[in-house]
C-alpha cells in the first residue's frame, strides 16, 4: 500500500471510529423500512435499483461525469457506506480501494457485495486488442491484470444481479420472494438485449472494432464475436505509444475500417487525431461506468445505454 492510501485509510478508520463511540445506532433497514444500498458504479446502481424496488433505497458512490478509474473516496463518502445497509461494489480489480474500508471499521451488520464473485472474469490483452484471441483471466499466471469491466458480458450482468439479490435477502429474508421476482424479471430484460446484440451484430461488413479510448470493450467483443483494438490500456490517463497509434492507424487502411468508436464521457483527442489521419468518421459508445448528471437526472437505465451503443456499433461495423 503506498503511503496516500496508507494515510486515507487511517484517516478513514478514526473518523468511523470516532462516529462510533459517540453517534446513535441506526436501526437496521428491515425493522425500519427500505433497505439503503450504497453501490459504486452506474451499472450496480442499476441493477440495485431494479432488484430492490420500492422496498429500497440505493445511491450511487461515483459522482456523475467522474471517470471511475481514477476514483477515490472521501472520508464522507466512507461514513455513508458505514450507515448503508449494503455496500455493493465491483471487485478489487475494478476498486482496489475498497478493500481497506470492507477490513476496517465497517458495521458488523453491513452486508458486503462483490458484485463480480462467479462471473467470468478476462485478462487485459497485451497489445489492447484482437479481443477474439483474448485469455481467460480465472488464473492470473503470467501477472496480466484482471480486465474490470465485467458488466459489459450480459452473461456477467446476470451473475451481477444474483450476487445483489442475495444481499438482499440476506438482509431482508422476509421479502425474498419480491427481491427474486424483482431478479427474475430483469435478468429477463439482459436476456433479451443480449439476443438483440448477438443478432444485430451478425452479419457486418466488418468485425474489427476500433476504439479511440481505453480498454473498456474487451468482455462485448468477445461475447458477440468481434476483434477489438483500444488506444489505451486500462487507465485513460497513460499515453498510447506512437507504435500503437501507428499500428491502429495500419490496421483502418488495410480493413478499410469506416468508422473510429470514441467515450462519451472523455474527451475524443486520440480518436479524433486516428479519425484525421484515416478519414474515418467519428461514433460514441458509453462503457457504461457512470452517466452524466443530466442522463442520471432523466432516469437513463443501463440497458438503455447498451441499446444505444448497439445502434452505433451496427452503423459503426455496417451490420445488415
Amino acid at each position: 500500500m503506498n503511503r496516500r492510501a496508507l494515510f486515507l485509510s487511517c484517516v478513514f478508520f478514526l473518523l468511523l471510529a470516532a462516529l462510533a463511540s459517540c453517534g446513535p445506532r441506526r436501526e437496521s433497514a428491515p425493522s425500519a423500512g427500505r433497505l439503503q444500498v450504497v453501490t459504486t458504479l452506474f451499472p450496480l446502481y442499476d441493477f440495485a435499483r431494479a432488484v430492490c424496488g420500492a422496498k429500497g433505497d440505493v445511491s450511487l458512490l461515483l459522482p456523475p461525469g467522474v471517470e471511475p478509474h481514477s476514483f477515490e473516496p472521501k472520508p464522507g463518502d466512507v461514513v455513508k457506506i458505514n450507515e448503508a445497509d449494503i455496500f455493493v461494489y465491483t471487485g478489487d480489480f475494478m476498486e482496489p480501494w475498497a478493500a481497506s474500508i470492507i477490513k476496517g471499521a465497517l458495521r458488523a451488520d453491513l452486508v458486503v457485495v462483490d458484485a463480480s464473485r462467479g462471473a467470468m472474469l478476462r485478462q487485459e490483452s497485451k497489445n489492447h486488442g484482437q479481443s477474439a484471441e483474448g485469455r481467460d483471466a480465472a488464473a492470473s499466471h503470467d501477472g496480466a491484470p484482471v480486465d474490470p469491466h465485467i458488466w459489459l458480458d450480459l452473461g456477467n450482468a446476470q451473475v451481477m444481479v444474483d450476487n445483489i439479490l442475495a444481499g438482499c435477502v440476506r438482509k431482508d429474508p422476509k421479502n425474498r420472494s419480491f427481491y427474486e421476482e424483482n431478479a427474475t424479471a430483469y435478468k429477463a430484460k439482459l436476456r433479451e438485449l443480449d439476443e438483440k446484440f448477438r443478432k444485430g451484430l451478425a452479419s457486418c461488413e466488418t468485425r474489427l472494432f476500433v476504439h479511440g479510448g481505453h480498454y473498456a470493450f474487451n468482455y462485448l467483443a468477445r461475447r458477440y464475436n468481434l476483434s477489438y483494438v483500444s488506444v489505451y490500456g486500462f487507465s485513460p490517463d497513460a499515453e498510447p505509444s506512437p507504435r500503437h497509434l501507428a499500428d491502429i492507424v495500419q490496421e483502418i487502411r488495410r480493413h478499410k475500417i469506416k468508422y473510429v468508436f470514441y467515450e462519451e464521457l472523455l474527451q475524443p483527442r486520440m480518436a479524433e487525431t486516428i479519425a484525421q489521419e484515416t478519414g474515418a468518421r467519428l461514433l460514441p459508445l458509453n462503457g457504461g461506468h457512470n452517466v452524466t448528471k443530466e442522463d442520471l437526472q432523466k432516469g437513463v437505465t443501463f440497458i438503455g445505454l447498451l441499446e444505444r451503443d448497439l445502434d452505433n456499433l451496427r452503423a459503426g461495423l455496417q451490420c445488415r
